[in-house]
């Protein structure tokens, strides 16, 4: 770039590195100026200008064509930006009906979205459809393993903090006995992270919200914490919603779900539907074998018997949750998985039993991402590890 470069230790150049990087960042997408980074970090032009071109060699930045001259004739802006592909990552879903692969690039860009149903099955027959979820995502990406910077894996169950392993997971057969990072390990050369996927799902929603507890609703029910901006796991175990004992809870069937989940999960409001059908053939629920989505459809329509089965769900999630509600006092409540798309009805009912339970109810809202929340959650984190481990400090 023609001027006179700083001279420094490496430290120092390391550190004067990541700070025009971070700055780079925050900009992100949009270009910026040599000048507005010497702005933004309080260094020298000739810095500064070190610092992009070692950056740009390593692939981390991209130079754009100059901008044009200023209207008194001064010389074009050198503009730069992320370039997203330096750092791409890998993010899994891994469910016992579903698998979901993604790959963002660096800008959080979405470059590949696989989801694949599986049959529900023992833990071999499920690995294998991560195998495949993952290299169909580099495939749709145009990416190689070697390209990837680093892989997230969520999975339903209780996880060790530390080792990433798998201690319980009920909803599938001789999960704890597999090491998915080390799995994953064996084919990328990047670090490996298993995470929880209610906790995952809070960390999409979380936003600039400092409290709230998200919860994953389907077949299954968790919940991750986040308070205060950060999220709390616990042992590992902190949102497991799920074996929460209910009023009048279904008895165990030995299907390894908690009480909350045989009482309101999904499979369990069809359930009560198949049953109150039977009981009432007048109801909309009588025509054909209804599922959650089924029960929600025709209380919005103003059938009076699903409307019933969806204030009967409300109020036991409710009082489940109540006393979360009034330790944790958090900002939302917000619902994601397979009954985030349930509508106002039930949300509308959630509100108005939580109200009666707490003394300050919190906002009670869907997941804007519904079923793509845990993956969006494991991106934000593998794409947190990769700028956390390229800005610390040498």
């Amino acid at each position: 770039m023609g001027e006179e470069r700083a001279v420094g230790t490496p430290v120092l150049r390391r550190l004067n590195t990541a700070a025009v990087l971070r700055a780079v960042r925050e900009r992100a997408p949009d270009p910026v100026r040599l000048a507005e980074l010497v702005e933004l970090t309080g260094l020298t032009r000739p810095t500064v200008g070190q610092a992009v071109d070692d950056l740009v060699e390593a692939g981390w930045l991209q130079q754009h064509d100059p901008a044009a001259a200023s209207r008194q004739g001064g010389r074009p802006a050198v503009r730069v930006s992320l370039r997203g592909r330096a750092a791409p990552v890998l993010g899994l879903d891994v469910g016992p009906h579903t698998v979901s692969a993604g790959i963002s690039d660096l800008v959080g860009h979405r470059l590949a979205a696989v989801r694949r149903p599986v049959e529900e099955g023992e833990a071999g027959r499920l690995l294998g459809v991560v195998d495949e979820v993952t290299e169909r995502a580099l495939r749709e990406a145009g990416l190689g393993a070697g390209d990837v910077a680093g892989v997230v894996i969520a999975t339903p169950g209780i996880v060790d903090p530390g080792s990433g392993r798998i201690l319980l997971a009920p909803s599938v057969p001789g999960w704890t006995s597999v090491n998915l990072s080390d799995h994953l390990r064996g084919r990328f050369r990047c670090p490996v992270q298993v995470e929880n996927d209610a906790n995952l799902a809070a960390l999409a929603v979380a936003g600039e919200r400092g409290t709230l507890l998200a919860v994953q609703w389907g077949e299954r029910l968790g919940a991750g914490v986040v308070i205060d901006g950060r999220l709390h796991r616990g042992t590992g175990s902190a949102g497991e919603i799920g074996f929460i004992r209910p009023p009048g809870h279904v008895p165990d069937t030995g299907d390894g779900r908690g009480p909350l989940e045989r009482t309101i999960g999904a499979e369990a409001i069809a359930e009560q539907a198949r049953r109150a059908a039977r009981r009432h053939p007048g109801s909309a629920l009588h025509a054909g074998a209804p599922d959650a989505a089924a029960v929600f459809a025709a209380a919005a329509s103003g059938d009076a018997t699903a409307q019933r089965i969806v204030d009967e769900v409300a109020a036991t999630f409710a009082q489940a949750i109540a006393p979360a509600v009034l330790v944790l006092a958090p900002d939302a409540v917000v619902i994601g998985g397979g009954v985030a798309r349930a509508g106002s009805v039930l949300l509308t009912a959630v509100t108005r039993h939580l109200a009666d339970l707490t003394l300050s109810p919190p906002a009670v809202e869907f997941s804007g991402l519904a079923e793509d929340t845990v993956l969006t959650g494991a991106l934000c984190l593998a794409l947190d590890e990769v700028w956390h481990r390229r800005l610390a400090a040498p």
